[in-house]
């Protein structure tokens, strides 16, 4: 029997490119052959990034063959402060091209896909995909339970979240089906708040939840998690099934079947900035060291990093920091602030506490015994990659899945503390200290614990025979079989 064939596409942001690549390697791994499709200008910053990435046409690792496709005015990336409407429409209308000349010629080529693969915000990718008449899935790229709640939304229960989510000084609670959890306004995605900056993010989803209510041949969803992680959440919505093929981390991290499998899907828009971070954290001594970093989007104001600054210098011990050097202004966004050249105005007391860097592989400082802990945004890659790695973590949500996720760090993981702003939408130096001695100290040994058992069930659900092994072998078998 031919090897099967499957078309991977992903949105062109870091985030969604990490999953989605690693996805397609699990899928090359266990004997299919993979078309990853993607923007050109995002295509390029990966093999930048990664100075051994092949030419567009040609195979990775035997079975990945990149397909970049050109998006008129924008194959150098769209520029932030631009007209986000038309970038869409060209994303959409050059990507649909795409996928059709790609299924016309397997068809011409006798090895026809079986199955196409997308990620979040491309709801028209897999219309396009069903039009031609090959089976599409999509690829949730955040936990099951944002999935659950952004299906009730959808789904009936928009005017009980809505509600939550007005009461802005209340600690009312909501109770949504199939799951245990109560979600605060805190606790539940921002796009769903109508004072959300991003708000107007939140028609993208439906638009994506709407689609999948229409295909009535296909009800799956894969999602980055596994089973053993979120068993209640995989099973909420009893309409559809959720099949979690998680987590999607190099291998070298995980079931360790491919050690070169470190770097490239990992930390795909930067070069390396050479050893000399894992060569300070080497001389620390085991779990000392605090990790800070917010990710590849998110901006903090100058006040806040002031804060975290003062947090970091009153609770002493040695830290790494990730503080991204150049940062685009986002036009009316009031938590954005670049006229100050300075990062902060205590950066020479820091450097000799701790080290700040431009960038550096998540996965090996996350992996370093020196770490004692993880300072992050809880973006769902980064809750990933700690959980894998059972480093106990303080969340710093800002935005998106992000408060969802920190709810799931503190209360139904019990691996971590999530910070309390000020009435200002501030967490102080105060707080920040408070949270660190929390996770750190020596109290913390339930932490610790519950951080070497995801740290377990993570590896072991992507091992041969594991959960989320068995559920991707089987979900290839039926999709070659309706092939």
């Amino acid at each position: 029997m031919d090897r099967p064939r499957f078309m991977v596409m992903t949105y062109p942001a870091q985030g969604h490119i990490n999953p989605a690549l690693q996805f397609a390697k699990r899928l090359a791994s266990i004997g299919a052959d993979v078309t990853f499709v993607l923007p050109l200008s995002a295509y390029r910053r990966m093999a930048k990034g990664s100075g051994s990435e092949p030419e567009p046409g040609t195979p990775y690792g035997s079975a990945i063959t990149f397909a970049p496709y050109s998006v008129d005015g924008y194959d150098d990336g769209f520029k932030r402060g631009g007209d986000m409407k038309h970038y869409s429409s060209e994303v959409k209308r050059c990507g649909s091209q795409s996928i059709t000349d790609l299924v016309v010629s397997g068809q011409n080529d006798g090895r026809p896909y079986c199955c196409f693969v997308y990620t979040l915000l491309l709801p028209w990718a897999g219309n396009s995909a069903a039009e031609l008449g090959l089976p599409s899935v999509m690829l949730w790229i955040q936990p099951a339970t944002v999935f659950d709640v952004y299906y009730l939304y959808f789904n009936g229960y928009a005017d009980i979240i809505k509600e939550n989510m007005s009461k802005r000084q209340s600690h009312t609670k909501t109770t949504l089906p199939g799951l245990s959890l109560e979600f605060d306004r805190r606790d539940l995605p921002s796009f769903m708040d109508a004072e959300d900056a991003y708000s107007f993010i939140l028609p993208h989803f439906q638009e994506q939840f709407d689609m999948i209510s229409k295909q009535n041949h296909q009800r799956s969803i894969l999602v980055n998690t596994f089973d053993e992680l979120e068993v209640e959440a995989l099973r909420a919505v009893s309409d559809l099934t959720l099949i979690g093929i998680g987590p999607l981390i190099p291998s070298a991290f995980l079931d360790e079947n491919d050690p070169s499998d470190k770097s490239f899907g990992c930390d795909i828009f930067h070069g390396s900035e050479g050893n000399k971070y894992i060569d300070w954290l080497n001389s620390k001594p085991k779990t000392t060291v605090v990790y800070v970093s917010f990710g590849s989007i998110l901006d903090w104001s100058k006040q806040q990093m002031e804060e975290i600054a003062k947090g970091l210098l009153s609770y002493g011990r040695p830290f790494l920091w990730v503080v991204r050097e150049k940062r685009d202004k986002v036009e009316n966004d009031k938590d954005c602030d670049e006229d100050n050249d300075e990062l902060v105005s205590c950066r020479e007391e820091l450097e000799k506490l701790g080290m700040i860097v431009p960038w550096c592989s998540q996965l090996e400082v996350l992996s370093n015994e020196s770490i004692g802990c993880f300072v992050t945004h809880c973006g769902w890659n980064s809750t990933l990659e700690s959980l894998a790695s059972g480093v106990p973590m303080v969340a710093f949500p800002k935005w998106s899945d992000q408060g969802t996720n920190a709810k799931l760090i503190e209360e139904e993981w019990k691996i971590g503390v999530r910070v309390k702003p000020n009435e200002d939408e501030i967490v102080e130096s105060e707080e920040i200290r408070r949270c660190l001695e929390l996770v750190m100290g020596k109290e913390n040994e339930e932490l610790r614990r519950n951080g070497k058992k995801w740290k377990d069930l993570a590896k072991g659900a992507v091992k041969e025979g594991g959960s989320s092994d068995k559920n991707l072998k089987s979900f290839v078998a039926q999709m070659n079989h309706i092939s």
